[in-house]
Parts: structure tokens; C-alpha cells; sequence
């Protein structure tokens, strides 16, 4: 990434679009000297955005959180003119401050001493409204020394930084005190940043020793001056890098004093799929999968398949219990009685597993896993959808996919498995659209899922991200881990990695020499090491960005991972003990079932519409909050310990505790037409 240097360039250009727009800034009246505590302030940040990765950043973790804001694009010259007018006004007679808080570019976008400039600075400090300086260097005029002063700047890639004893007295408690900077490339620079020690008036959240020197500098503070408070940041960062994701919810309590709409929570769930079902075994030979319709090397029979045993689901029931982490079991019922048929009418997997039922959350995979969306025409590679004589396109039937369903749900209400019939994966998680072969969905699965009664489906995330409807169901994204389902191996799972991520002249197949959205490994991982000095890095990388993301959509592997060498347990022992080095106790991982992630989806779509729509009204005065959203629609709050909700008779403590704060989605009370909190 490019890193500028704030103050020296961004100043420079924002003065310059200032200068040739020509604006003019009106002087700024002056409310009351009791202004601030009388003041009505609406629960809405305003971000100025010069377009560089640090504000994105920030705007991205608002709009993650449900956050109403304002942007202001510094680089558009219609933009709006930051005046007493932008900022402030009065409502029903009461002075009324239009944003809780401020994201700039850095500490001075306008110019020092421009007509804009003061007009902010003078909002701030009339209403007491913090300001975030997203990205700025180190100087006096934000409370650090110059990095000459005993200081440093540079790249911070692996440095281990510390969160202050009062960064977690503030907005960072959440922490557990140390996290490292990223460093994924030897070659390439990550980061940027000021290491700087502290003037008066300066209180350090985050620091490191200073490289080379002595003593501590800040990269993270808060500058008290004038009247007025900024949380100054001197590194670069984008909002996928994990030092920004484990900083962003304390940006966001910082910005908003705690109060605000909106909610955020870190997720992680796990799907086992095809659990009682065998599955393919990668064929190092002919780098492909015997059975699948791409392998020329025959039907399979030659391949012993990958199937969980008796000893590998206790494995995983006792690994459950030590790892607090509740798997989700999605379950072929069919296909366990096929492979018990074919075995001598004994089955001790199942046996192990449906004793142990309540130990597991279960979800309905089909009974079969037979594929329900077209007829596949496998008669070419990749395989088509069948056509009739019409030429149109022949689909499974409504009544062929709705047995799948049901019996699969029968199958497991007859040995007591605690399944929900309104969730539902199905095989590959068809029936949904698959591109490119199937751009829309079976015609006759809406009715399916209408005859069983379900309500949630999964998809696949990296197919389809968003919610959507599927008939009356609505999808749930799933993240696909990168542990392949058809080895049971670290030495399968590598040649089968090499396969897909090297070049044809390092004898892999090429293809990510032409996949604009893959990269060709320097050289083939070393089939002895390969897997846990490269793959399981990577995939812990992704996944724990995912969990602290605020991004609740499960992520899915397969029984295969959880039997032989037992390949996904050293992905999830290195995710669950990074996540709890980083987070404190009262920062769990949340692990909801498939519905409730649903639900919350659906939740985030309609206040993201409601707000987007202008429909939403939320202030504080003092110490009373008031939110009104259109009837139906749930709001999203996050507030201090403490804050209770006020009801037509008397008060009860509001939301559930996360992370030092409480928060909920909620609605009004009976006769009660808003939200209204009480703050402590």
C-alpha cells in the first residue's frame, strides 16, 4: 500500500480544493455557554473522506456496526459547505448538534485556520462533539513530539504493540492487552507508522517500545486541547488488516461516547457437512477426484473414501467440551444407512454420534445428498443442465426434492437428534442457482422448502454473499474453509494445493495463472511441512478476520476434516487461542445456530433500509435517548453498563453485555411509540 504522509500532502490538497471551489464559510453563532448539556444530539457521525484507506476503513466498521453517518467527499466540488448551518440548528426551540462525533482524514482537512476548519472546531467544542483523526504524523499540533525527538517511524509489520492501562480504562477494555501487526510477506511492506512520545495534554492508548531508541511512543491517543478531544492515529491501515479489526469497535465507542445505534458482536460458527456420508478421496496420481465427473481415471472403486469413525466422533465430542466451541452437525441420514447396508448392518459412527446428540447442534443436509437443482447432462466436462424436448431447461421435481427433505428430518426425529425443521443445507447447495451452468434456482424449490416448513437455506458465501430470498426461505450465506473435503492427509491436502495454486512449470495446473482472483504459489509446498507452516496460517488468518468482523455467517467444512489425521482441529485450536490472546473474557465468540444467524441478517437488511430510506430519528439530550424507526422494525442500540430502558410504568435494565457495553436489537414498549433509554 501507498502511504502518504498526512499534514505534509493532505493538507496541502484539501487547501487546494478549498481554494478553487471558492468557499466562503459564514461565521459560526455561539449557543449558550450551557449549550452542550441542554444541547438535543443526533445519534449520526459525519465522516470527511479524502478517499484514502484509513477513513474507508472507519466507514466501513460503521456501516458494519448499523451506525447512521453523513460523508462528505473532500475530492467532490459540489460537496456541501461545513458551516454553522452543516453542523448545527435547533429543533423544536431545543439547539440541536447534528452529529455525535467526527471521522477525518486527519486532524486539519480544511487547512489550520480555514473558514471550515473553525467552523468545525468551533461545533466540537460548543457540544462536546469527539473527532477521530483517522490517519495523521506526529507533531506537536496533535500532542506527540516530532519522531526526531526520541521517536521513529517506519514499518510495523510483526511489531507487538501494547493496549495502555488507559486505553483500557477508555474505549479498548475489550482488549486483553498486546497484538502484533500483521506480516504475511517477507517482500512486501504492510504498514506504516509515527512512534512518538506524548505531550501534555496527550494520553497514549496504544504504544511499542520505541524501535531502536528508549522508552515507549503512541500510536494510538487521545489529545485533550482547547475544549475539544481527538483520538489521533499514526499508522496506516486498511479495514481488512487485523490490527485495524481488533482497534475498530474502541474507534466507534470512542467516537460516540458509547452511545450509539447500532450493534456489534465477534461470530464464529462451524458447519460439519456430510456427516454419516463418505466422502471422495483426492487422487495424488491423476490430480483429480475418482467419482467426480473431471476424473478420467475411473469410478472411484479404487479409492478408499474418507469417512469418520467411532474414535473420531468421541474425538470430537471431548474436543467440544474443552474447546467451548459447539459444532453444528449437517447430516445425511440416507447416506449413513447406504454405508451401513454396504458394511455389514453395523454403523459404531453413528451409534457414537447419535448417543452423543445433545453434545451437537444438527442441521437437516438432505437424506441422500443427491444433487436438486437441473438434471446434470455429464456427458461433456464441465458438466450442463439437461434440456426436454422444448429446450428448456429440466429441473428435479418439486416432490424429488421435497423427500429428500423429509426424509432426512424423519431419519433423524427417530433417533431423538435434536434438529429444527425450518434449517436446511442442502448437497453443494443446490437447488440454489449455480453459475455458470444454473443462473437461476430450481422453479420447484420454493415449494419444497414451503412443504417442510423451512425457512432458513444455506448458500455459499463466495457464490452469493448477500441474504436473499429462496420462495418464502431466506438464504444464509456460509464462508467455505480452504480444507479441502476430499482429503484426509496433510500430505493429500498439500498435493492437492500445489495442484490449484502452482504453475504449469512447477507442475501444477495452471490455473491460477489465469484466475485474476488467485495467486500462483513462489514454488510447491513441501508435502511434510506444507500444510502447517503455510495452509493452516492462512486459513486461521481468514477466518479470525471474519470472526472479528462482526460478520455472524458461519463458515462451513466437512466430516472428511475431522477423521484420519483429523486436518481442521489445528485451524481451529491456533483460531480460538489467537482470538482469546487478543479479546478479553467479556468479548466472547458467539456461535448462533443457522436460524438465529438468519434472523440477525434479515434484522441488519431492514434497519439498513430504514436508515438508507431516512426513516429513522435518534437523539440524546443529557442523559435521555429517543429512537424512533418505521412500526415493525427492529432497532439496533449499543450503551454504557448501566442504561436502562424507560417504560410507560417504571424502568428495566436494557440489552445483554458484550465487550464492556450492553446493546440489543429492541423496539418500542406498548404504548410507547419511540426506544427511550436512560443512560447512567
Amino acid at each position: 500500500m501507498t502511504h502518504n504522509v498526512p499534514g505534509r500532502t493532505g493538507w496541502r490538497s484539501a487547501a487546494a480544493v478549498a481554494a478553487t471551489t471558492g468557499l466562503l464559510v459564514a461565521g459560526l453563532g455561539t449557543p449558550g455557554a450551557s449549550a452542550a448539556a441542554a444541547a438535543r444530539v443526533d445519534l449520526r457521525v459525519l465522516v470527511v473522506d479524502n478517499g484514502d484507506s484509513p477513513v474507508q476503513a472507519i466507514t466501513a466498521e460503521l456501516r458494519s456496526t448499523g451506525v447512521p453517518y453523513t460523508r462528505v467527499n473532500l475530492g467532490d466540488a459540489n460537496r456541501p459547505t461545513i458551516d454553522a448551518a452543516f453542523l448545527s440548528d435547533t429543533a423544536g426551540g431545543t439547539p440541536r448538534a447534528r452529529f455525535q462525533g467526527v471521522v477525518l482524514p486527519n486532524e486539519a482537512p480544511f487547512g489550520p485556520g480555514s473558514a471550515e476548519q473553525t467552523a468545525l472546531e468551533t461545533y466540537e467544542r460548543t457540544y462536546g462533539i469527539p473527532q477521530v483523526d483517522a490517519y495523521t504524523w506526529a507533531h506537536p499540533g496533535v500532542g506527540l513530539d516530532h519522531t526526531s525527538e526520541g521517536g521513529w517511524a517506519g514499518s510495523l509489520d510483526g511489531r507487538e504493540v501494547t493496549v495502555t492501562d488507559a486505553g483500557r480504562a477508555s474505549r479498548f477494555g475489550y482488549l486483553d492487552g498486546q497484538f502484533a501487526f500483521e506480516d504475511n510477506s517477507a517482500s512486501a511492506q504492510e504498514s506504516y507508522g509515527f512512534v512518538a512520545r506524548p505531550r501534555p495534554g496527550y494520553t497514549s492508548y496504544v504504544d511499542l517500545p520505541v524501535p531502536g531508541g528508549a522508552g515507549r511512543g503512541s500510536l494510538v491517543g487521545e489529545y485533550a486541547h482547547d475544549g475539544r478531544r481527538e483520538l489521533v492515529v499514526t499508522f496506516a491501515y486498511n479495514q481488512h488488516q487485523r490490527q485495524f479489526r481488533v482497534l475498530a469497535r474502541g474507534i466507534v465507542e470512542w467516537l460516540t461516547d458509547g452511545v450509539h445505534l447500532g450493534r456489534s458482536r465477534n461470530y464464529f460458527g462451524l458447519h460439519i457437512d456430510d456427516v454419516f456420508a463418505p466422502d471422495s478421496r483426492w487422487d495424488t496420481e491423476h490430480d483429480c477426484t475418482p467419482g467426480s465427473f473431471d476424473c478420467g481415471g475411473g469410478d472411484g472403486t479404487r479409492s478408499v473414501p474418507i469417512r469418520m469413525t467411532a474414535a473420531d466422533a468421541e474425538y470430537a465430542e471431548q474436543w467440544q467440551r474443552s474447546s467451548g466451541l459447539t459444532l453444528d452437525m449437517v447430516y445425511n441420514g440416507g447416506s449413513g444407512e447406504e454405508w451401513k447396508e454396504a458394511n455389514g448392518g453395523t454403523d459404531a459412527l453413528a451409534d457414537r454420534l447419535v448417543a452423543d446428540r445433545n453434545a451437537y447442534r444438527w442441521i437437516n443436509h438432505t437424506y441422500t445428498h443427491q444433487y436438486l437443482g437441473c438434471v446434470q447432462d455429464t456427458s461433456t466436462v464441465p458438466w450442463s443442465c439437461a434440456k426436454n424436448p422444448d429446450g428448456t431447461t429440466r429441473y428435479l421435481s418439486r416432490a424429488a426434492v421435497a423427500v429428500q427433505i423429509r426424509d432426512n428430518h424423519a431419519w433423524a426425529v427417530a433417533r431423538g437428534l435434536p434438529v429444527r425443521r425450518d434449517e436446511l443445507v442442502t448437497g453443494e447447495h443446490s437447488g440454489l442457482r449455480t453459475l455458470p451452468q444454473q443462473p437461476n434456482d430450481n422453479p420447484n424449490l420454493a415449494g419444497a422448502l414451503a412443504d417442510n416448513a423451512v425457512k432458513w437455506i444455506a448458500s455459499d458465501n463466495s457464490r452469493e454473499p448477500a441474504q436473499r430470498p429462496a420462495g418464502a426461505a431466506l438464504t444464509v450465506p456460509r464462508h467455505p474453509m480452504n480444507v479441502y473435503y476430499n482429503v484426509g492427509t496433510a500430505a493429500e491436502m498439500v498435493d492437492e494445493y500445489n495442484w490449484v495454486y502452482t504453475s504449469a512449470a512447477d507442475g501444477g495446473s495452471g490455473l491460477c495463472e489465469n484466475n485474476a482472483s488467485s495467486t500462483c504459489l513462489a514454488a510447491p509446498l513441501d508435502p511434510a511441512t506444507g500444510y502447517t507452516t503455510h495452509i493452516v496460517p492462512q486459513e486461521v488468518r481468514t477466518a479470525l478476520l471474519h470472526a472479528v468482523g462482526n460478520d455472524p455467517r458461519p463458515h462451513y467444512a466437512h466430516q472428511s476434516n475431522l477423521a484420519e489425521e483429523r486436518l481442521l482441529y489445528p485451524v481451529l485450536d491456533r483460531l480460538l487461542a489467537d482470538y482469546r490472546s487478543l479479546f478479553s473474557s467479556d468479548t466472547p465468540l458467539e456461535n448462533p445456530r443457522q436460524a438465529a444467524i438468519g434472523t440477525e441478517l434479515q434484522r441488519r437488511a431492514a434497519w439498513q433500509t430504514a436508515v438508507a430510506n431516512g426513516t429513522v430519528t435518534a437523539y440524546r439530550i443529557g442523559t435521555a435517548v429517543t429512537v424512533k424507526a418505521p412500526s415493525g422494525t427492529e432497532i439496533p442500540v449499543t450503551a454504557p453498563k448501566g442504561t436502562v430502558t424507560q417504560l410507560p410504568l417504571g424502568t428495566t435494565t436494557f440489552g445483554t453485555p458484550y465487550a464492556g457495553a450492553r446493546s440489543a436489537w429492541t423496539t418500542p414498549a406498548p404504548l410507547q411509540s419511540a426506544v427511550k433509554l436512560k443512560l447512567p
